[in-house]
């Protein structure tokens, strides 16, 4: 239950900061600003709460360790509802502090008047391609053979790279967690273009697990 209430917690947290920084700091901080707090906030909690549950706060992150073998399927659906149940009580508590200011409250689309106008095809390439490099980028890191106490630096620092790349593509998921609290409660075309941010960060995760599953990276 401890590993559950941390993946609840981190997830809330993390949509919190992170699409928080959309809603409430807009323009005023930019692309830079936006990736950093996505970035920290998963640095913050990789050391909050990774001891207890290893800081999924992301069920594309749990498939990718239930295919490496690293976690059974049980555990891995249990993950996934705390996940889910956090990013959306985040959002919620987003939506309590800006209301009808909220922008979108950091929603992730494509198309005409989202970001650059990027077409599906974009979407769905940018979301599995760059989930599968945070993926082998988490399983890396956190591996036997890592460096100890360096793994949430890396994987925060991935995250505001992938920020910085991707915002003007998605608004960047990487996470159906992340991507569900805010739709659900913005509706409309939000959550008309969920479906893309939860199948293509699964489908990145799956095949980051895969590469360890198979030994195609390996020390």
């Amino acid at each position: 239950m401890n590993k559950l209430i941390a993946e609840f917690f981190g997830t809330a947290v993390l949509v919190l900061i992170g699409c928080g920084s959309v809603a409430l700091g807009g323009e005023a901080i930019g692309t830079v600003g936006v990736a950093l707090a996505f970035g920290l906030a998963i640095v913050a909690m990789a050391y909050a709460i990774g001891p207890i549950s290893g800081c999924h706060v992301n069920p594309a992150v749990s498939l990718a360790l239930f295919v490496a073998g690293k976690m059974t399927l049980p555990s891995m659906l249990q993950h996934w509802i705390a996940q889910f149940a956090g990013a959306l009580v985040g959002a919620l508590i987003l939506w309590a502090i800006v209301g009808s200011t909220a922008g979108g409250l950091g929603t992730n689309g494509w198309g005409e008047g989202y970001g650059g106008g990027y077409p599906l095809l974009s979407a769905l390439i940018f979301e599995i391609v760059f989930t599968l490099i945070f993926t082998v980028v988490i399983l890396g890191s956190t591996g036997e053979r890592a460096a100890p106490h360096f793994a949430g630096l890396a994987i925060g620092l991935t995250l505001v790279a992938i920020h910085l790349v991707g915002l003007k593509v998605t608004g960047v998921s990487v996470n159906p967690a992340r991507s569900f609290g805010p739709a659900v409660l913005v509706g409309g075309t939000p959550l008309a273009q969920l479906w893309l941010f939860i199948v293509a960060p699964l489908v990145g995760g799956a095949l980051g697990g895969a590469i360890y599953r198979f030994k195609i990276l390996k020390v």
